[in-house]
Parts: C-alpha cells; sequence; structure tokens
C-alpha cells in the first residue's frame, strides 16, 4: 500500500462531519430512540456486570463509558455497544480464576488487538464465518447465560465451577427456603411483565417495570433476598492499568478471546443492524477501531470490554433512529440514571436482574431460524449442533475455530463430491486402433482434495496408448491438484503411455505451468486447444505405433 492510500485510510477510520449529517432533521427521533434504548440497557448493563463477576458498577460504567466512544468512532451510525451476554460468557470463569484486578489489563490488551484489526482491514473477516456457526454459538450463549442466572433465580450462591450449566447443577442441592421461594417470585414477576406486556404494547419498557414491581415488592415484603448493594453516586475517576507483563503472559489466552468476540460480535450487530436500517452500510474497519477504543476507555473507568449489542441495537433501529446522537443520549440517560438514582438502583434484587438475563437468554435462540439450520442440511446440522456443544462444554472461542474448521472440511467434502472423471467416446466414426485411445473429461473442481482420488483411476488404466485428458470444463484447479496430474503423466509416460492435454483455460495455465504439469508432457505439441485435433493427434500416434510394431 502506498503512503497515499495508508494516509486515507488512517483518515477513513477517524469521526468526521458526514457522521452527523442530516441531524438537524432527526435529532428529535434520534433522542427518542436513546431514551429507549436507555431504558432497555439499564437493567441488562446490571444484570451483566454482576453475571461476569465484576460488579454492577462495571456493567453501567461499561455502557456509558463504551457507549459514547462507540457511538464516535465506531463505523455505525445506529449501532449501541456495551457489556453482553457473549461477552460475560468469555470473562466469568476469567474472573473467577484470576479475580477482578485483572480487568482493565484485559480491556486495555483486548481493545489494543480490536483497534489493529481495524487498522489492518481485518473488518470483512466476519464475513467468513459459516452461518451454522452463528447459529451454533448463539445457541450455546444462551444456555451458558441462562444457566448462569440459576444460583441467583433460587436465591443460592454460585458452586465452584467455572463451567455455568456445572454450576448450576450444583447450585440445585444448596436451596433453602424461604430464600428459593422469594428469589423465584421476584423471577417470577419479571419474566411474566416482560412476556406478556410487549403482546399488548409493542413499545413497552417492560424489563423496566417488571424490576420496578419485583424491587417494590421486595422492599414492602421485606423478604430476604441479596440485593445490587451500594453503588456510586458517579463516575469513578480514570485510572491507567498497570502493565505487568508476568500477568499478560498468563492471561494472553483468554485476551485473545475476548478481542476476538469483540469483534465478531460487534460486526455482526453492526451487519444487521444495516440490514435492517436505511441509514446506509457500515465500515467494518472503523466499527473495530471504535469497539477497541470502547473498550480501552471502559476498562480506564473501571468496565469490562465492550462490544456491540445486537439486541439494544435492534432496540436503536426499530425506535427510529437516524444518527449516532441516539447511541450517545442512551450513554447520558444512563449517566443521569448513576447521578441521580443511585440509591434506588442499589435496592433491586439480584433474582430480578436474573430474571431478565433468563428472559434475554430464551430470546436469543430464533426456534424458527434454528429448524431452517437442521433442515437445511445434514452438514449444517452437524456444524451447528458441534459448535453450540463445545460453546457449552468448552469455551467459545474454540467452538467458532471448531465450527468454522468442521464446515470447511465438510465444505471439501461436498466439492470433492461434485468433481468427477469420466471416459468418454471418440467423436465420430470409430476408426482401427481407437480402443487403444482413452478420452476422459475432467469436470467440477481439482484440487488437493479431489486430485489424488479422480486420477487414480486415470493411473490405473491399461491396454491404451495415448490419454487425453480434456480439461476445458475445470472449474478450479489448484497447485496440488496440478503437481499431482504432472506426476501422473509422468508415470504413464514411463509405461509408454503418451498423454494429450485438451483445452487448458487460459487462467489454469499460470498454475499448470509452475506445478511443472506442462513441462511433463513428452512434447510441446501435446498440450492442444481442439478437441479433434487431439483425436487426429492420438490416432496418428497409434497408426505409427502399430508400423513400428509391424516392422
Amino acid at each position: 500500500m502506498s503512503v497515499t492510500g495508508a494516509a486515507g485510510h488512517l483518515r477513513s477510520l477517524l469521526p468526521g462531519r458526514d457522521d452527523y449529517r442530516g441531524i438537524r432533521t432527526t435529532w428529535g427521533v434520534d433522542l427518542l430512540a436513546g431514551v429507549t434504548v436507555g431504558i432497555v440497557a439499564l437493567p441488562l448493563a446490571l444484570a451483566f456486570g454482576i453475571s461476569a463477576g465484576a460488579g454492577a458498577e462495571s456493567g453501567i460504567v461499561t455502557a456509558i463509558i463504551a457507549g459514547v466512544v462507540a457511538a464516535i468512532f465506531g463505523g455505525s451510525h445506529v449501532q449501541v455497544s456495551g457489556p453482553t451476554g457473549a461477552m460475560v460468557v468469555v470473562l466469568a470463569p476469567l474472573l473467577a480464576t484470576h479475580g477482578v484486578g485483572v480487568l482493565p489489563l484485559v480491556c486495555l490488551a483486548a481493545g489494543v488487538l480490536v483497534a489493529i484489526a481495524g487498522v489492518l482491514r481485518l473488518g470483512r473477516t466476519v464475513g467468513l464465518i459459516p452461518w451454522p456457526v452463528i447459529e451454533g454459538f448463539t445457541l450455546g450463549i444462551a444456555v451458558i447465560i441462562f444457566s448462569q442466572q440459576i444460583p441467583a433465580a433460587l436465591g443460592t450462591e454460585a458452586a465452584g465451577s467455572t463451567n455455568a450449566v456445572a454450576a448450576a447443577v450444583l447450585a440445585l442441592p444448596r436451596i433453602g427456603w424461604p430464600e428459593t421461594a422469594a428469589a423465584l417470585l421476584m423471577v417470577a414477576i419479571v419474566a411474566v411483565v416482560m412476556v406478556l406486556a410487549p403482546k399488548v404494547a409493542p413499545r413497552f419498557p417492560a424489563s423496566i417495570v417488571g424490576i420496578v414491581i419485583a424491587t417494590v415488592v421486595a422492599v414492602l415484603t421485606d423478604v430476604p433476598l441479596a440485593r445490587i448493594g451500594e453503588l456510586p453516586a458517579g463516575l469513578p475517576s480514570p485510572v491507567l492499568p498497570v502493565i505487568e507483563l508476568g500477568l499478560l503472559r498468563e492471561i494472553a489466552g483468554p485476551i485473545v478471546a475476548v478481542a476476538a468476540l469483540a469483534a465478531i460480535e460487534s460486526l455482526l450487530s453492526a451487519r444487521v443492524a444495516s440490514s435492517m436500517s436505511d441509514v446506509g452500510p457500515y465500515d467494518a474497519d472503523r466499527e473495530l477501531v471504535g469497539q477497541g477504543l470502547a473498550s480501552i476507555a471502559a476498562g480506564m473507568f473501571g468496565g469490562m470490554p465492550a462490544t456491540g449489542a445486537i439486541a439494544r441495537t435492534a432496540v436503536n433501529v426499530r425506535s427510529g433512529a437516524r444518527s449516532r446522537l441516539a447511541a450517545i443520549t442512551h450513554a447520558v440517560l444512563l449517566l443521569l440514571v448513576v447521578l441521580v438514582g443511585a440509591s434506588v438502583v442499589e435496592q433491586i434484587p439480584l433474582a430480578a436482574l436474573a430474571g431478565v438475563l433468563v428472559v434475554t437468554a430464551t430470546r436469543m435462540v430464533a426456534w424458527r431460524t434454528v429448524r431452517q439450520v437442521v433442515k437445511t442440511s445434514r452438514s449444517d446440522a452437524l456444524v451447528f449442533v458441534l459448535t453450540a456443544v463445545v460453546t457449552i462444554s468448552v469455551d467459545l472461542i474454540y467452538a467458532v475455530v471448531i465450527g468454522i474448521a468442521a464446515a470447511a472440511v465438510l465444505a471439501l467434502r461436498n466439492l470433492s463430491r461434485a468433481s468427477g472423471i469420466h471416459r468418454e467416446e471418440l467423436p465420430g466414426p470409430v476408426v482401427d486402433g481407437d480402443d487403444r485411445i482413452a478420452l476422459y473429461r475432467i469436470e467440477g473442481v481439482l484440487f488437493f482434495g479431489t486430485a489424488e482420488r479422480l486420477l487414480e483411476r486415470v493411473s490405473a488404466i491399461e491396454g491404451v496408448e495415448v490419454v487425453i485428458l480434456r480439461m476445458s470444463q475445470l472449474q478450479m484447479l489448484d497447485a496440488t491438484a496440478a503437481q499431482i496430474l504432472g506426476e501422473m503423466i509422468t508415470g504413464l509416460d514411463r509405461r509408454g503411455v503418451t498423454v494429450l492435454v485438451k483445452g487448458v483455460q487460459a487462467r489454469h495455465l499460470p498454475v499448470a505451468v509452475r506445478a511443472g504439469m506442462i513441462a511433463a508432457l513428452r512434447h510441446p505439441r501435446h498440450l492442444v486447444e481442439e478437441l479433434p485435433d487431439a483425436v487426429e493427434h492420438a490416432r496418428s500416434h497409434v497408426v505409427r505405433s502399430a508400423v513400428a510394431r509391424s516392422t
């Protein structure tokens, strides 16, 4: 890339005046959308912070700081960023092992990695993730988030396991009454309101209302329930994280996982937003830079790594958001809640927040989409199930890697089945000696996964003097296949069999030359363009051989 091109790319990653084009006419609807999203985001921010083990304060700080920074520097006009359930899945075991003190370093390191990915123009790579993999890890995340809420929903403490499903099972023997009954009541109140209210009024802030009702019931009845607890009446002062090289090496794997997840989820959310809205496309590289800066900033204020939030972004779009002002407004509203209403928020029962996440986890899975994936093909169903199982039992990033690898292997298998090599009759009237000529048509794709199997048929042929390979209908030829073709030609030549190659396409010729396939031919004239010429050459060769044998 030239210096001018690099400078232009860097400029495209920075905020500009065009980000707020038309805001004079859309500011009203943007403010309203921002308030709506803020109401939806408040319980989620609190719940995700607690569920990750970082605390309610960390969740809401992330929503405020990352929400503003990502809105300003990100590549989408309507994306809303903050703490998400997927990030909780990665952070919870990390914080359980190393403590909350590692959060600032994780935010800094992961944020830098995500921003660098944007600078290096890696934003479009999310398009390489197959659909079954995306749906599989979405299902896995939903199961984990649901499982993480079981202890709080039962009024017990989480058991000592970093696996959410195992911890949920281990929490069952710890049930105690009346704590469990009170906790289940809170969950039921929130869940009923969240499920039923939208059916009557789609724009009804059901999660907030459900939490308010549950909190009022908890305060009036004075039931024995764990609460959010004391929150600061303002944002903490920013602090630069201390970089400890030993700790950095120890948590390097989780940091990479956090960065990869932040990039993947943010770009998926931006893509969904772009498909839902007519405010224009998103810039994938700039989105990564914005999300990286958002995580860095959130970490400095005691927050957690942030990503684009699909659910909140969808609410933003459906509420009519047209510009970045909506996401900024959502963050400002949350800041006002911290400044004015911290004492009220402190009284919210943890079980009520668990109810919010139980419903949220259930809604994450689009069962119609799951049925579509499973019914599309056996390969897609296998990738989907494998990704979901690995997500739940091992790790989300491992699940994505394994899912992509499985999808790639199955795709190569399908490609190999679409490839073929067929023996054909020579065109025109039969001539004496035609039984000494074998004509093969190679079609489809010839690559490392198919070449060996397909070309074994030609190598094993007996009783012929000339083999003609028709390659004009070949759609793809890679270096491995061309090299194997060259070896086959050489092997047949040693047995006295002449090989003619007909119709190598211009786009395949460079690969065939570099891999040694063309050089393996006995004579340059054995590379021909038209089938009649190849057949004529083969027949003349058979005649010359017959004459030579008779003399």
